[in-house]
């Protein structure tokens, strides 16, 4: 027998919402969606449980983020007008982290996400099996990249043997709900060959790959002329780097990165040749508007992914970059940032046009279905259809900042935020409720997390 759950709105996102809907659900799956009236009367003993004057919709999907980082929110502020000190101190800090340190920050993390509504995340982590670990025992489900770094040539298979042998550390830590995946950092922190490797694994195992790729202007630089910030640094290190003279997306595609079908975070600095180019060959964005403003990075083309074609999925990026892990903050964000008009004239090399308006239902959807796409999970989870995987959130509507009530969409994106949802399912289970996160103790893991904060601002004072 399903257990009802209804509400004022069901939103399917695969087709219009539902005023008086319900959801039925058996076990960890959807076995019906429609009319309350409809699915009461298919089975009139199951239990009932009615949430009123809210929305139930698909659970929120966050494409990018850094849950071992969750220990730094507010950390890098200082830094935040030059993004090489900002990579600096966070790379200091997080080497100074034990293991049970990134467990309870990536777990900390993972109880932000569960609280907003967010029931799936794409992870990057240089310290995978943690954020696994985290991600596990919340109850949320994930894929988990790898993180891999090297940009001297030399190193490059060593660094690969690294990774391989990381990976299968974590191959032993899959379940159904949290996945292994694999993550070259960035085009200027991994070499030409250890691109190449990690492009052939992705291939040969069918192992997800994520990236970061064209965040920047000065990897712009770096990758069409071999100068700039990240250049230097090479160059007082000794190592070897042969300008591409080409976009970071055609870097990407020579290596064989692009035959992965990769999900590639950021893409600020694309151009038509570039998204045609990622369109071809099956990848994805993370589109990660509030991290990339607050770096001063520049504004990603949202409604120029869509327009060619993309899949599109919003991700949070680190709470040290964002200071949030709220999915309809940054869909509110996204949508709003994308109806500005951009420079005229455009920066060189940009590329972009004009500001073309995004609605509160395409923001909605790359915040579910185009997330769950993103990360090749759509078969799963990003609708409420019969079939699918029960991950659901219950917004609650009755708020004053959400009065007078018009369209679900349009409440839920520009009047909501993650702070209005007050229940979180998973698979079936229920892992928020109220105000109550089921499988761990919050206090004592905050508790914890302050203790961690405190150990990293001594030793980067220190530093």
């Amino acid at each position: 027998m399903p257990t009802i759950y209804s509400a004022r709105w069901i939103l399917p996102i695969i087709s219009p919402p539902i005023e008086w809907g319900a959801v039925a659900i058996d076990g960890s799956q959807i076995v019906s969606v429609g009319s309350r009236a409809e699915i009461a009367m298919r089975w009139p003993d199951a239990r009932v449980e009615d949430f009123g004057e809210a929305a139930i919709l698909p659970g929120l999907i966050n494409t990018h983020s850094h849950l071992e980082l969750t220990a730094m929110r507010g950390f890098l502020e200082a830094e935040e007008h030059d993004f090489f000190a900002w990579l600096k101190k966070l790379t200091i800090a997080r080497m100074a982290m034990t293991d049970e340190d990134l467990f309870v920050s990536a777990t900390c993390g993972a109880i932000e996400a569960a609280r907003a509504g967010i029931t799936c995340v794409g992870d990057s982590s240089s310290f995978a099996t943690q954020s696994m670990k985290a991600l596990q025992q919340v109850g949320v489900r994930g894929i988990v990249y790898q993180e891999s770094f090297g940009p001297d040539p030399k190193l490059a298979r060593e660094n690969f043997e690294k990774l391989l042998e990381q990976v299968r550390s974590m191959w032993s830590l899959e379940t159904n709900l949290v996945r292994a995946g694999v993550s070259p950092h960035a085009p200027y922190t991994v070499s030409a060959p250890q691109l190449e490797l990690i492009s052939e694994l992705a291939v040969d195992e069918k192992i997800p790959l994520m990236m970061h790729a064209a965040e920047s202007e000065a990897e712009n630089m770096f990758m069409l002329k071999g100068e700039g910030p990240f250049a230097e640094g090479l160059r007082k290190r000794g190592l070897e780097w042969r300008v591409p003279g080409v976009s970071t997306i055609q870097h990407l595609d020579r290596l064989g990165v692009m035959s992965t079908r990769p999900l590639l975070t950021h893409c600020i600095n694309v151009d038509d040749e570039d998204l045609n180019l990622m369109r071809k060959k099956g990848a994805s964005v993370a589109h990660c508007p509030k991290s990339n403003a607050k770096l001063r990075h520049g504004r990603a083309p949202f409604a120029k992914f869509l327009s060619h074609g993309l899949n599109v999925g919003l991700g949070s990026d680190s709470v040290a970059s964002n200071n949030t892990c709220d999915i309809l903050e940054e869909a509110r964000f996204a949508t709003l940032v994308a109806r500005l008009p951009f420079p005229d004239p455009l920066p060189k090399g940009e590329g972009k046009a004009g500001a073309q308006t995004i609605s509160a239902g395409e923001a909605l959807f790359a915040a579910t279905l185009g997330g769950a796409r993103a990360l090749g999970l759509d078969s799963q989870i990003g609708a409420l259809a019969i079939g699918m995987s029960a991950d659901l959130a219950v917004i609650d509507l009755r708020g004053a900042h959400q009065q007078p009530s018009t369209l679900p969409e349009d409440v839920i994106i520009f009047s909501s935020s993650g702070r209005d949802v007050i229940y979180t399912m998973v698979a079936g289970k229920e892992v928020y409720r109220a105000g109550h996160v089921n499988a761990v103790a919050e206090a004592d893991v905050i508790q914890r997390l302050r203790m961690i904060r405190q150990k990293l601002d001594n030793v980067t004072r220190t530093a």
